[in-house]
């Protein structure tokens, strides 16, 4: 007679189990953005959830967010809606929904369910929630100022997935970073490339000012535009040595 195997209760991931596989993303999203996504991952793992679940829930978040904006930009223009409300409404949105982006891997590298089908999902949907974002802070910024010059809103779009695709990039076994430093002034200097920061700037405009986001898009295109020029630089320069 064999006895029967009993079966081993492996211990449950904590917390400090999500957060430590954290990717980063700056000194906001370390502080805010990846401990909430710890806490979102946590959530996940005990009602079994996947990843990909945690990656739509941040898709359908992002884009109702996105979409209020956008819809409410007229009213809010015309004064026949307080400010404060759609930037409510874009604050805890976008920050939510960028807490379950932040989840989703966290999810994946410590159950060990991520996968390639997975990790595409994951890009094609930030990909559709910060084209409805810019979509959002283009619609405001046109409401708020109707003689914005379209020049600028199309640099606009055209330079905010400059964050998106040098993030990818700095995947794999071929990132490179061009300044190196995790100094504190560094980090803080790099927050205007974190973008949980970025996101939780541009709802305090909504909320408090949105007559001011015409100098944010502008803003925002200068930055992610002179840091490609930068990024094309750094890499030209390591690529003829």
């Amino acid at each position: 007679m064999h006895s029967a195997t009993m079966p081993v209760d492996l211990p449950r991931p904590t917390f400090n189990d999500f957060y430590r596989v954290n990717r980063g993303g700056g000194l906001f999203s370390e502080a805010l953005s990846q401990r909430l996504g710890a806490a979102f991952a946590l959530t996940g793992q005990r009602f079994g959830l996947s990843p990909t679940a945690l990656t739509l829930t941040n898709l359908v978040i992002g884009l109702s967010a996105s979409v209020a904006v956008i819809a409410l930009a007229g009213p809010v223009a015309d004064g026949s809606l307080p400010a404060w409300v759609v930037g409510l409404v874009a604050l805890v949105g976008w920050q939510i929904a960028y807490a379950l982006d932040c989840a989703d891997g966290q999810l994946a590298r410590v159950t060990g369910k991520g996968s390639a089908a997975g990790a595409r999902i994951d890009i094609l949907c930030d990909v559709a929630a910060q084209i409805a974002l810019v979509t959002a802070l283009s619609a405001t910024t046109v409401a708020q100022r109707p003689d914005t010059p379209v020049w600028l809103v199309a640099v606009f779009a055209g330079t905010w997935m400059v964050n998106l695709v040098t993030s990818v990039l700095q995947s794999g076994d071929n990132a490179a970073s061009m300044v190196t430093s995790t100094s504190l002034p560094v980090r803080l200097v790099k927050l205007i490339r974190d973008y949980g920061a970025v996101i939780f700037v541009a709802a305090l405009v909504l909320l408090f000012a949105p007559a001011l986001t015409v100098w944010l898009i502008a803003a925002f295109s200068l930055v992610n535009g002179g840091f490609l020029l930068a990024s094309i630089a750094f890499s030209a320069r390591a690529a003829v040595r």
